[in-house]
């Protein structure tokens, strides 16, 4: 009975063994089919996206759940662009994520892989899809900083993920959603974003004092225009200053300003404010040194949709990068 035993044992031991190693081939292959196509096509394409509210369900904050009409213009809006790697801002709960994620595959769009970013605002998060595998995560949940003597979260934290967009190509995705424009009870909603981009800064400096050559994007809504101090700050200075590569709408627009000290008057805005009817550029794709020669400039644009406020009062934006391996 006890050699019987010892038998049975021994054959599960086996049998779980071989079913952790299946596990752990299926992983690899996925990747890897995954990678291939990738680098068949020797490129890439990164896009933020800010998707107003995406809530499946109302919080004590926000009353409204996303109606039916507006989620399909953001899938169309997703679809236009096709991006690899999509970084959300407002968006919901995981479920509400993973509906997105469904819904999108049901229209052809396959993400893979994905990650949802739990910070001190409990309504509307940081995520991110992605059809590349997603190698380590490194998510900032717990982000503070100090101001007028008092502590303050960095209210939705940043996602950190290494990709591999092929098989000798992996880089770093920085994803933000900076403390609004809008007045803060607690203190100067400026201050407050100021210090946000801090944190996000000195995230920045270690990973590039770590490794000058480290491939990094940093993207999102950073909630204000080039010229503010919290955008600058995350910009940065000296050699790791990161590179705006300014997606522009591709309308014909090919002519420099007429006053060189400053960038071209093509259509670059990608938020309206109905409050003040205005529009502005506070969404970002920013590049450090060694990720911006990899950077195609001509696939980097916002894309023109009809009815586009339908959906969010953001509008997408992308860059496109390639892997040197077509």
């Amino acid at each position: 009975m006890r050699r019987l035993a010892k038998s049975s044992l021994e054959k599960q031991k086996v049998s779980d063994n071989l079913h952790d190693n299946m596990k752990l081939f299926g992983t690899a292959l996925f990747s890897l089919i995954f990678l291939c196509s990738t680098a068949d096509a020797g490129i890439f394409r990164v896009a933020a996206y800010n998707v107003e509210n995406y809530l499946d369900q109302p919080t004590e904050s926000r009353h409204f759940v996303k109606s039916a009409e507006a989620k399909a213009k953001i899938r169309e809006s997703i679809k236009a662009i096709n991006p690899d790697v999509l970084a959300l801002e407002e968006m919901g709960s995981t479920n509400a994520l993973l509906e997105l994620r469904t819904s999108l595959k049901t229209d052809g769009l396959d993400f893979p892989f994905w990650e949802h970013i739990q910070s001190y605002d409990t309504n509307i998060h940081v995520a991110v899809l992605s059809k590349l595998p997603i190698v380590t995560r490194h998510p900032h949940t717990n982000e503070n900083f100090l101001l007028d003597g008092r502590r303050f979260q960095v209210k939705r934290g940043f996602a950190e993920l290494e990709i591999q967009a092929a098989t000798n190509f992996t880089f770093t995705l920085l994803a933000a959603h900076l403390k609004s424009r809008l007045p803060s009870p607690d203190a100067d909603e400026g201050a407050q974003r100021l210090e946000e981009a801090k944190v996000l800064r000195n995230i920045i400096d270690a990973r590039l004092t770590s490794n000058p050559d480290a491939k990094i994007i940093v993207l999102g809504d950073f909630n204000d225009v080039q010229s503010a101090a919290s955008t600058k700050a995350v910009i940065g200075r000296g050699k790791f200053r990161l590179f705006d590569t300014r997606p522009a709408e591709r309308n014909g627009d090919n002519l420099p300003n007429p006053n060189p000290r400053y960038e071209p008057r093509n259509v670059t805005w990608t938020h309206y404010y109905d409050v003040e009817d205005s529009y502005s550029r506070i969404d970002y794709i920013l590049l450090s040194p060694a990720m911006k020669r990899a950077w195609l400039t001509n696939e980097t644009y916002i894309p023109v949709i009809p009815n586009w406020g339908i959906g969010s009062d953001h509008r997408p934006i992308t860059a496109t990068f390639s892997t040197g391996e077509n």
